[in-house]
């Protein structure tokens, strides 16, 4: 059995990595390990503390480590490495490529290579745009806009491009659009109905990373 070690930013991550990624990953024999951000207990910290803890699981020397933390969280006070490069490009996709890769060459030669970089593009809740009926399935119709929903859908490429600014990230337009949406209370609920095969089909940069895992 191989062992994967994935540090995720909250709470819902951890829960998404126990019910969606771990029996799937346990079929190839690979045994999933869910922790979230330590200095925090769950959000965004300096790449400082969060290379520490990477450096830190990788010292276990038979693991490999990935990252499930948000892309739309991360500030410029936050020090990732590549981040004044990944201003310079348009794509969002391109941004995220760029912290990725400079997240991993910022780690040490002889153990970067356990290490597989991940920021989910732009947040958790674009997972769930792949099936917005599950909402349906979960909510009276008085508590949400499920053609609001399919509109937002509608209007991008695929779930993970969905975001304008701040005011209009994946959880933001949820929360306008679903009465009461709580990402802790709901999101992994949700994302099990929606089913991990159907979110790799609807998001690309998702379906790349757990391609990879798969290979470890």
């Amino acid at each position: 059995m191989k062992r994967l070690i994935v540090i995720c930013e909250g709470p819902t991550e951890k829960e998404f990595c126990r019910d969606m990624l771990a029996p799937h990953f346990l079929k190839k024999n690979i045994i999933i390990v869910a922790s979230t951000i330590k200095h925090s207990g769950g959000g965004i910290v300096p790449w400082r503390i969060l290379k520490d803890q990477i450096e830190k699981h990788l010292h276990e020397r038979d693991a490999v480590v990935t990252t499930f933390i948000d892309y739309y969280g991360i500030k410029d006070e936050h020090g990732f490495p590549g981040w004044d490069a990944s201003n310079k490009v348009v794509h969002n996709i391109d941004k995220v490529h760029i912290l990725e890769h400079a997240m991993y060459e910022d780690l040490p030669d002889e153990c970067r290579y356990r290490f597989i970089p991940n920021l989910q593009l732009h947040e958790f809740e674009s997972l769930l745009f792949s099936d917005v009926d599950v909402f349906a399935q979960n909510f009276e119709a008085h508590e949400m806009d499920l053609v609001e929903l399919k509109n937002i859908v509608a209007e991008f490429p695929n779930p993970e491009d969905i975001n304008n600014n701040p005011k209009t990230a994946p959880s933001k337009r949820i929360e306008n659009a679903v009465e009461g949406y709580r990402k802790v209370l709901f999101g992994n609920c949700l994302a099990m109905d929606i089913g991990l095969d159907k979110m790799r089909q609807k998001c690309p940069h998702f379906n790349e990373w757990v391609s990879n895992l798969e290979k470890i």
